[in-house]
């Protein structure tokens, strides 16, 4: 049993706390349609002479589907994930004959993967596929005669409804480089059509990952615009179509082509589920359009859904159960017993859970302009929060995307940002927010990493913005020193001048992921994380070694202007052998003095007569109060209350 300590009173108007990445629960179902035909299993030569090697387009898309699902039976456990080749010779469905291998219902369709929760023999099978094992060789025979994609259509249909029909987010990726599968069949392109068109009033959204050949560029205005529907409606009129169209993959290059097919399946692998959905952006008096709120910028961290005893022979789910204690008596507290109140003047004030929520109720969920500034005049400390990205919808208001695509683009234009009174939710505290204009950002493989759209930062309260400590003397550095410095740091700058964050993976979470999944699919534990943010020493001296010195000796120059004494000697920057030490060289070290129980006690009283609480450190204060058996936890302006609060008591 998990004991959880709390009292009975709580923050009146404590921002209620929602967990953002909740909108990620909804379970995901992704079904693989690769094409298996003879110029998908021709490898391609790499031209990058670091990266020999061949790859073929087939094989590159069933890497892929293993790194994709590789990460999905860690990061989303509950998503279901399948792969459907299709174009071989052999054919088998969900509902095939096991003996035979065989289903004449879809012929030319072999389900590799059910679409399911993913097992770890499921993901080892697809890495010995992605790697040609000689084992699954004879599944990788393309067909002799061409496959009808109103066939694989029907079998994705049929997929999607008997093993996931209850899933809101259903998505189809197709990966193929025929750009025509039915060009001289005009019955066989219209059945493949209305196929699309089922999968899509069922729900089904359908990614296509298009990949040209050496010799000729993928053109999807052939017969892919009547089975590829847009996933957001749009003004055809509109300024700037806000919605980007799929590219092609790379050309003649297999380890390209990789690459390219990774960054554009990592970008479209993980479902748009909105924030907030249909909130009206108000522009002005009777101009109002709709727009969903999405979280693109977050720390990832682990999602622990459960946890696992490894104790036994084989690892089990533990079964956790949690119960409120009181604070002071220590026994259980059912959900009847508690109130909420809020603290003022020593005591508390309880309120009714219909006061609760009259007293809470700002108003309904809006995005309201309040006004315009210069772009300039927003200080970057002024971002504290998660930012929120909001993007049209024609739902409530049609027309909404052409408005909201003008109103983009004159804030671009005019580098201008838009303050908002912003509530996105119902019972949310509001707060002002700015409305900045994003553009629209693609990689060098063409891909999208950000799309265009809006931004609203939540702007700091005064009281959110950390002061300088009273009586600082900040001295501006002279022109030489800060001359010196810029030579420095010319020579740190990253490729390209620009910090990409899916470079530097979080190295402790890619940790987590690595020993999770050495326990799931039977691996041999790492022995130590790859650590990519940890500097390259060698390079940094190699380039800038030189210019640390110079910058060193010009600040032993300025020292005594600055300081009033002399600085650090710079030979102190250079590499040396050990030395003998003197005491006269040494700093003097720091005694730490431990207190006992009853100075603390004492300690307490003393500064509690005087008023001065707050220079005691919040070791002391947790110290005193957990010998007195009181809470412990908060921040220090809480433990001083509960102090006074224990010495009213007393008196």
């Amino acid at each position: 049993m998990a004991d959880d300590s709390n009292t009975h009173e709580e923050e009146l108007f404590e921002e209620e706390e929602v967990d953002e990445t909740n909108f990620r629960a909804v379970k995901d179902a992704v079904l693989f349609a690769i094409d298996i035909s003879s110029s998908m299993l021709t490898p391609r030569p790499s031209n990058n002479p670091k990266k020999p090697g061949e790859e073929s387009p087939a094989s590159a898309a069933l890497k892929c589907a293993y790194h994709l699902m590789q990460q999905r039976i860690i990061s989303n456990p509950k998503d279901m994930m399948g792969v459907l080749l299709y174009g071989t010779r052999l054919s088998k469905s969900y509902d095939a004959d096991e003996e035979s291998g065989a289903d004449l219902s879809h012929p030319h369709c072999y389900l590799f993967t059910d679409l399911n929760i993913p097992l770890a023999q499921d993901v080892k099978d697809l890495r010995a596929l992605a790697e040609n094992d000689e084992e699954f060789h004879k599944i990788l025979q393309p067909s002799d005669e061409p496959v009808s994609m109103a066939n694989v259509l029907f079998c994705a249909n049929q997929i999607f409804t008997s093993r996931a029909s209850n899933f809101l987010s259903r998505r189809l990726f197709i990966v193929t480089d025929n750009d025509n599968p039915h060009a001289n069949n005009e019955q066989l392109r219209k059945a493949s059509a209305v196929r699309a068109r089922d999968l899509y009033d069922l729900g089904v959204t359908i990614e296509l990952f298009p990949i040209s050949r050496p010799d000729q560029e993928f053109d999807t205005s052939k017969y892919y615009y009547d089975i590829i529907y847009k996933a957001e409606p749009c003004d055809g009129e509109a300024p700037v179509y806000l919605q980007r169209e799929s590219k092609s993959s790379a050309q003649g290059d297999g380890i390209e082509l990789l690459n390219s097919l990774l960054s554009s399946i990592n970008s479209r692998s993980v479902a748009k589920r909105s924030l907030f959905s249909k909130i009206p952006l108000e522009i002005g008096p009777n101009l109002k359009v709709s727009v969903n709120g999405y979280l693109l910028l977050k720390r990832q961290q682990p999602a622990r859904s459960c946890y696992v005893w490894l104790g036994g022979e084989t690892p089990e789910i533990a079964q956790g159960t949690t119960a409120l204690l009181a604070d002071d008596t220590a026994h259980t507290v059912e959900k009847s017993e508690t109130r909420k109140a809020y603290k003022f003047g020593g005591g508390q004030v309880y309120f009714t859970p219909d006061e609760l929520t009259v007293l809470r109720d700002f108003g309904e969920p809006v995005i309201r302009i309040i006004g315009f500034k210069s772009l300039d005049s927003l200080p970057i400390w002024a971002n504290v929060k998660h930012p929120t990205f909001i993007y049209p919808t024609e739902e409530d208001y049609i027309g909404s995307t052409r408005v909201f695509s003008a109103l983009q683009q004159k804030l671009l234009k005019d580098n201008k940002l838009a303050l908002v009174w912003f509530i996105p939710r119902k019972k949310a505290v509001p707060v002002l927010g700015a409305m900045i204009a994003g553009d629209e950002q693609i990689d060098e493989n063409g891909i999208q990493k950000l799309p265009p759209g809006m931004w609203i930062i939540p702007l700091p309260f005064a009281d959110d913005v950390r002061k300088n400590p009273p009586g600082a003397d900040f001295t501006p550095a002279p022109e030489p020193l800060i001359d010196a410095m810029k030579e420095v740091l010319g020579q740190l700058q990253l490729p390209k001048g620009v910090y990409d964050p899916v470079k530097y993976p979080n190295p402790s979470l890619q940790w987590h992921y690595r020993i999770l999944q050495a326990i799931a699919l039977d691996e041999d534990l790492p022995e130590q994380p790859d650590d990519k943010t940890i500097p390259k020493y060698r390079q940094i001296d190699k380039r800038a070694g030189e210019y640390v010195l110079k910058w060193s000796a010009e600040l032993d120059a300025h020292s005594e202007k600055l300081f009033g004494g002399s600085a650090a000697p710079s030979s102190t920057l250079v590499k040396r052998g050990p030395r003998a030490s003197t005491d006269s060289d040494q700093p003097a070290k720091r005694v730490k003095v431990e207190i006992g129980a009853s100075d603390v006690d004492g300690e307490i009283k003393k500064n509690m007569e005087k008023g001065t609480l707050s220079k005691l450190t919040v070791a002391i204060l947790k110290e005193f109060l957990t010998s007195h058996g009181r809470s412990a936890a908060g921040k220090k302006a809480d433990l001083i209350e509960r102090v006074e609060q224990y010495f009213e008591e007393k008196s």
